[in-house]
């Protein structure tokens, strides 16, 4: 008796190191903080600014005369919106020949607005945010220095669809010799000059191969500091690789040709707190629980008495949902959760969209306003929060996502619990690939991922697969909802619970066959792993 005893409490204490070992090593605090506030400069920037400012100072002296022709298509870091001169008087003439037409649109807006002044400061300040969000450190210009002897850009070199632009950091540094030859050679657009240099002899301009030769390489040099390129075959997107060649060296290096981002900014006013009614919209899809969605729209207003709420509804038999700021979107029968999830998101005005089941209950810790704290502070396009149920337990759901290559028969997806790091200045959040069904995001960003509609009864790590690579997610344990008890005896439900539970849970073998045939042929995985 007394061994056995001996044995359970033996068992008891092991037990207890185990769990003890495994808080720790899940602990946020026993992971390294990693600073991911928006950055657009660095030191290492301003080591190649240095360099490349240095490279474009040099030659001075030697002359050069501009090209009017070549030189008046260079960026002028304005733009002015002119509309096309009448030139035919003639009745139907707009209709033959349509004429470009001129609004401005800083103008009518500002005579309009009681605040103009703040609301100018207000957009810089949008668009200060956008261009540090949207900064891209391969962006950054890098010259090759002539050890090759090529000098040439590596990246950062960018050019607007059937623009020109002066090509910088070319250069050539070799020994003396009686002539010196380079050459260009491109895909997608051609070679001209802004200036001509005396002494240098140019072959091919205005087409894709050009040849630079001269016996100075002095003159070189600076007739290579006003080389253009012209793209000449338009595409949104992409890029020319370009050969630098000179006497037994090669060199290729890339223009990126493509649209600017145009940024999507949110006029929401100038403030000093955070107003969560100008800034986000709460949505959520219901079905069969109209009851559970009462009482989270009570709970919701408790704590923001002006926030909108837009409901998606895809029951039989819809009811009506109304109340100030409440948006109730009626859809067709059983149409399904993600669904549901376009639609509501789809009609977010606001910058940020909180998405809740419809069966959660906002309590004094479903802090919103830590939800944008984070999102305005960091380069997170997503965070979640944590939901507590009646028991007590809590959950994240915080899981990591990533890719192996796989070949011809498709690539492994592999899914795991946990998160990749704590964020610095925000010691209960973390970043991770998926979160909980509790979580606030960028509308904009939302909304380019999008929700699969195929997926109409059970889905939500698929929208989380989706966003790889394209949203930037992080997990936050302290901003908490409540969840609805779930806990029912069999013959206490309703015949509304179980109507519900029959579509919700029921996991047909049809259902399995959607979500392989989604793996498998949409997102082109040929197996997956997961804990």
């Amino acid at each position: 008796m007394r061994a056995t005893c001996k044995r359970r409490i033996g068992l008891i204490l092991v037990s207890g190191l185990l769990l003890c070992s495994l808080f720790y090593v899940w602990s946020p605090e026993s992971s390294p903080e990693v600073d991911i506030r928006p950055k657009v400069t660095s030191p290492v920037n301003s080591q190649l600014y240095g360099k490349i400012q240095n490279i474009a100072n040099g030659y001075n002296d030697i002359p050069y005369d501009i090209k009017e022709d070549v030189a008046c298509r260079l960026a002028q870091n304005t733009c002015v919106c002119l509309a096309d001169k009448e030139t035919v008087h003639l009745p139907f003439s707009n209709l033959l020949w349509p004429r470009a037409w001129a609004h401005n649109i800083s103008m009518a807006f500002l005579e309009s607005h009681p605040d103009p002044e703040g609301v100018k400061q207000h957009r810089a300040q949008e668009y200060r945010s956008f261009q540090r969000r949207s900064y891209d450190p391969a962006d950054v210009l890098v010259v090759a220095e002539a050890m090759s002897p090529l000098q040439y850009p590596t990246q950062g070199v960018k050019v607007r669809p059937l623009k020109t632009i002066i090509i910088p950091g070319l250069g050539l540094r070799e020994e003396t010799r009686l002539n010196h030859v380079v050459s260009l050679t491109a895909t997608l657009g051609t070679f001209d000059v802004a200036a001509t240099v005396h002494m240098v002899s140019l072959e091919g301009v205005g087409e894709k191969h050009m040849i630079l030769s001269s016996p100075s390489l002095s003159a070189l040099n600076r007739q290579l500091q006003f080389v253009t390129y012209t793209n000449t075959v338009f595409h949104p997107k992409t890029a020319d690789t370009i050969v630098f060649a000179t006497q037994g060296q090669q060199a290729f290096f890339n223009i990126r040709v493509g649209h600017g981002t145009v940024p999507t900014l949110y006029n929401f006013g100038h403030q000093k707190e955070y107003n969560i009614s100008a800034l986000v919209t709460i949505a959520t899809k219901t079905f069969l629980r109209y009851d559970k969605l009462k009482d989270l729209i009570d709970s919701i207003r408790q704590f923001y008495p002006t926030v909108t709420i837009v409901i998606a509804d895809d029951n039989e038999h819809p009811q009506p949902v109304t109340g100030p700021h409440i948006e109730h979107y009626i859809m067709p029968f059983g149409k399904g959760w993600f669904a549901g999830r376009n639609l509501a998101v789809s009609q977010v005005t606001t910058k940020y969209v909180l998405w809740a089941d419809d069966d959660f209950i906002f309590t004094a810790n479903t802090k919103l306003e830590r939800m944008v704290d984070i999102l305005e502070k960091t380069t997170l396009d997503m965070v979640g929060g944590a939901v507590r149920e009646v028991t007590g337990y809590t959950a994240t759901y915080r899981h990591t996502i990533s890719v192996d290559e796989g070949g011809e028969e498709g690539d492994c997806l592999h899914i795991r619990n946990g998160y990749h790091h704590v964020i610095e200045g925000f010691p209960n959040c973390v970043v991770a690939d998926a979160v909980i069904n509790f979580f606030m995001g960028r509308t904009d960003k939302m909304q380019q991922v999008g929700f699969n509609p195929r997926l109409a009864r059970q889905g939500h790590l698929e929208f989380f697969i989706d966003a790889l690579g394209s949203l930037h997610i992080g997990s936050c344990s302290d901003i908490i909802v409540n969840h609805a008890s779930k806990i029912k005896l069999p013959w206490t439900k309703t015949d509304l619970q179980k109507a519900y539970d029959k579509f919700r849970y029921t996991y047909s073998s049809s259902d399995k066959d959607l979500h392989n045939e989604i793996f498998y042929f949409k997102n082109r995985f040929k197996c997956m792993t997961s804990h």
